[in-house]
């Protein structure tokens, strides 16, 4: 720091190269060059150069007087001694203690120039006495090599102080200046904007250092970069001594007008200040704010989502805009409503039928030409089965049986019986016992999820009992069987009487009831003929039957069974087996008798009378034999093969 001392009366404004241009006020001040960081020899400089410029102004009578006067420690030489705030001041004497020393004693001197005795010691004595000046009471300690200490240092200690060391003839000086910094503590965003608003420049907060000596300076970073003034960022600084520290509390104000491009940009800021060992900085923690803006566009939902949505459901439409904050009401216009209805950003559609498919829109209350529309389908699915129920059907019926479907999408549909499924939807032109049971007609859509529908039928088929009776004798001669087949629904109940005697048999064995069929049998072993009457009854009939039956000594014919459904399908599958071989066998007779005509063609073959017909050559008769005699190997395919010769081969003597 340079001082210059000056007299005047005018404003001038002087550069004093090599440094920045100073306009020097116009009144008795001492005027303080700042930020000078060069070296000794360029402080030498400036002070020359001004010294030259101030005697040449005061010849050309600008000034009354002007006189340039050094002050600066750093430009003189003197020993500066640089200390912590709150810390212990060690000054060093400097000086060599001569022999003929008297005393030793320390002084500082005031802004006049006066000197103020802080600390004396004798030399023969070894006595320390300090002064009675109350801002150092308690804090001074001087030791035997005349080195001052001075604790918990404060602001104001910032002084010249002097060692003088007294002898008989002389007194010995060597001033120390004494240089106080503090720490600044770290930096804090204050009174932080609840918001932003975009293009509008807004107070963002306060960047506060306290408690920092000397001065400081405080930077504004956006996403760690500096923020430099401009018509979008305006800063203001403000400081404040606090008079019994003397310490300076310094507050930056930033009022910034913001961008949608600073949403979630941290916002920060830095204190510089000289220390010790030189200049330092400290950075605050990141601030985030809120930034409001207008909505540009509004998007409209639809839970659930669209595709799932059916009959009976609750459809919540949500309109959104994009600004922040978010728009809080809404109007929202209905199929076949051109005016909208106010609510939250919310609506709700409860227990929706198929007429509410249709186009559903939103918009700003404010704004309706800010819209936004989507199409909603809601989807339906409609199952009559007719007939339904349960149906009581006789035997022989017909019954025509139709499952309508109308639905928003294809649906699928299923039938199934007593729950197995069938391959084809269930037709009656002549109804069966094992027709009965129950149908089931089911849908649904695979695009909607829970969307399906289903109705049952229970066909119930009756009949008055049929009879049919068979006997059979035992291998060894010795018993014979008597079965009752009987047909019907409800079941029939069945009862054996024996005809002459009028005994009912009640030792029968019966089978399963299926499909309204079972049996009853009996085995006796008459000694006489006798007459079996089987008697089925069931809630529609009574039907009775007889079968003679011979002695066990009188052989007779046996009656066979009839087949179960289970044999007669068995049967029925044997039956087109063997036909499908039968009609594959006349297929490859026909290809290889087509085979044989085509060859012939090919080797110019002209017609010949047949073999069997030549009366003229021998040798073609007998290789006509032969020829006949290879068909007949297999007779099918030798039937097929002279089938074939006889259409296409010439008769002889035709």
């Amino acid at each position: 720091m340079c001082q210059i001392i000056m007299h005047n009366k005018v404003n001038v404004s002087v550069v004093l190269s090599p440094f920045h241009p100073i306009r020097w006020p116009n009144i008795t001040d001492i005027l303080t060059v700042e930020d000078f960081s060069g070296s000794k020899q360029k402080c030498v400089e400036y002070i020359l150069y001004a010294t030259i410029i101030v005697t040449k102004l005061t010849i050309e009578g600008l000034f009354y007087f002007g006189v340039v006067k050094v002050t600066s420690a750093y430009c003189l030489g003197l020993y500066t001694v640089n200390s912590v705030y709150g810390e212990t001041i060690v000054m060093p004497c400097r000086l060599e203690v001569p022999q003929t020393l008297m005393f030793g004693k320390w002084k500082y001197e005031k802004p006049d120039g006066s000197p103020v005795f802080i600390a004396f010691r004798s030399s023969t004595r070894k006595h320390v006495q300090y002064d009675e000046v109350p801002e150092y009471k308690d804090r001074l300690s001087l030791s035997e090599n005349y080195t001052l200490s001075i604790s918990h240092a404060r602001i104001s200690d910032e002084k010249r102080f002097v060692c003088m060391l007294v002898t008989e003839d002389n007194v010995f000086e060597a001033p120390t200046v004494v240089k106080v910094f503090k720490q600044p503590s770290k930096p804090e965003i204050v009174n932080k904007a609840q918001f932003l608003e975009t293009e509008q420049l807004k107070k963002l907060g306060d960047c506060v250092s306290k408690d920092s000596y000397p001065d400081v300076n405080i930077t504004w970073y956006r996403n760690g970069k500096i923020l430099d003034p401009s018509e979008d960022m305006v800063t203001a600084l403000q400081r404040q001594v606090d008079p019994a520290t003397q310490l300076f509390t310094v507050t930056s104000s930033l009022t910034y007008k913001t961008t949608k491009n600073d949403i979630k940009i941290p916002f920060t800021c830095s204190v510089t200040y000289y220390g010790p060992s030189g200049q330092k900085t400290i950075h605050s923690d990141q601030a985030f704010f809120d930034i409001y803006y207008p909505t540009e566009k509004v998007t409209i939902q639809v839970l659930p989502p669209k595709n799932a949505i059916k009959e009976g459901d609750n459809i919540t439409l949500k309109c959104l805009g994009n600004g922040n904050p978010p728009p809080e009401e809404f109007l929202f216009y209905l199929p076949g409503q051109p005016e909208g209805i106010r609510s939250s950003n919310t609506y709700v559609l409860t227990d929706v039928r198929r007429n509410a498919t249709g186009d559903y829109k939103c918009s700003l209350t404010d704004e309706k030409s800010m819209i936004a529309a989507t199409t909603i389908t809601v989807h339906y699915l409609d199952l009559s089965l007719n007939p339904s129920g349960e149906v009581t059907k006789q035997i022989g019926d017909a019954l025509p049986v139709t499952c309508t479907i109308s639905s928003s999408r294809n649906a699928t549909v299923v039938w199934l019986k007593d729950n197995t499924k069938l391959r084809s939807r269930p037709s009656f032109s002549s109804l069966q016992y094992q027709d009965a049971g129950n149908y089931v007609c089911e849908t649904n859509l695979q695009e909607v999820e829970g969307l399906k529908k289903r109705e049952s039928l229970t066909l119930i088929v009756e009949g008055k009992p049929q009879i049919k009776m068979t006997k059979k004798t035992d291998p060894n001669g010795l018993s014979k069987t008597i079965t009752c087949h009987v047909e019907g629904f409800p079941k029939p109940a069945v009862q054996w009487t024996i005809t002459g005697s009028g005994s009912v048999i009640n030792q029968t064995e019966e089978s399963p009831y299926v499909n309204g069929r079972y049996y009853s049998k009996i085995i006796i072993s008459p000694e006489e003929n006798v007459t079996l009457t089987c008697t089925a009854e069931n809630q529609l009939e009574r039907t009775v039957n007889s079968l003679n039956v011979s002695a066990i000594s009188i052989p007779e014919q046996d009656e066979a069974d009839d087949l179960s459904d289970e044999n007669k399908e068995k049967v029925n599958d044997q039956a087109k087996l063997i036909v499908g071989i039968v009609v594959g066998l006349l297929l490859a007779a026909l290809v290889a008798g087509i085979v044989y005509w085509l060859y012939m063609k090919k080797s110019n073959y002209s017609p010949k009378p047949c073999p069997q017909s030549d009366i003229n050559g021998k040798s073609e008769k007998a290789a006509a034999q032969k020829f006949q005699t290879h068909l007949r190997q297999d007779n099918i395919f030798s039937f097929c093969m002279l089938w074939l010769i006889d259409t296409f081969c010439d008769p002889i003597g035709e």
